[in-house]
């Protein structure tokens, strides 16, 4: 008999457990967001703060722009894309890939060297001075390498000058001021925002906005998205006045009055 009660007392026991899992499907949500490596310090903190405030899970895969746009295309899944240039964006969206887009903040590029400027660099010109070790991104996988080809076409710096001294190019920026830290390189040209987390080991050397090229960063809701709504829910968080405080809070510009 007591067995009997026993048996019965540990079905219904699992027969709640059961009902307590039908009334929590949230829990099992998530979005899956492709970010440029280079806004890993705002983008950590909106997906950590958006997901506990929703009960959902963010999850984040940090790589290049190309590199990510590649994997969305190999494996047709995600929710969102936020690389750190709108072309690759737009790149996406022309390939059918994209729902719509929105602009979120702003990547201005600077110059970063080592602390206290040894080699004196003042500018894009002292970048092509015989002997200085210059690091850039990758113009085909990277935004801030397409970026800096496009400011030294801009002061009609040509490529050829600005190869002789390229002893590196990374595949994500922040790799760039790794460079710095470790003394490898004299210069790399970087997102502002990424210079400020390397100011123990490098200064910055402003691009003067006349000769500089700035990126607008947009995010992208992906058609492969099995719940737009969300992902629609964490654009708007992303446009809000708290998440452009987040971006703000780590140095992204939110405003092209600013730049």
């Amino acid at each position: 008999m007591n067995r009997v009660l026993f048996l019965a007392a540990m079905v219904v026991t699992a027969g709640s457990m059961l009902g307590c899992d039908k009334k929590q499907p949230s829990a099992e949500k998530e979005l899956l967001l492709f970010s440029g490596a280079g806004l890993r310090p705002p983008v950590a903190e909106l997906a950590e703060t958006f997901g506990r405030e929703n009960g959902i899970k963010v999850v984040t895969d940090y790589a290049g722009a190309e590199v990510l746009l590649s994997k969305i295309k190999l494996i047709n899944q995600g929710d969102l894309y936020m690389p750190g240039d709108r072309e690759f964006v737009r790149q996406a969206a022309q390939e059918g890939l994209i729902l719509y887009q929105k602009s979120v903040c702003y990547f201005v590029p600077a110059i970063l060297v080592q602390k206290d400027n040894p080699k004196k660099i003042g500018g894009l010109h002292d970048l092509i001075k015989p002997g200085i070790k210059l690091g850039l991104g990758h113009p085909r996988n990277l935004p801030i390498g397409r970026i800096a080809k496009k400011i030294f076409e801009k002061e009609k710096i040509f490529w050829t000058d600005v190869e002789r001294n390229l002893k590196f190019q990374a595949t994500t920026v922040n790799v760039l001021g790794m460079q710095i830290q470790a003394k490898a390189l004299d210069a790399v040209i970087v997102w502002d925002a990424i210079a400020r987390y390397y100011s123990e080991y490098g200064d910055v050397v402003p691009i003067a906005p006349e000769k500089n090229v700035i990126s607008t960063v947009d995010v992208g809701v992906l058609k492969s998205t099995k719940n737009r709504e969300l992902a629609e829910k964490f654009v708007a968080f992303l446009l809000s006045p708290r998440g452009r405080e987040i971006f703000e809070k780590h140095n992204y510009r939110t405003e092209t009055a600013e730049l």
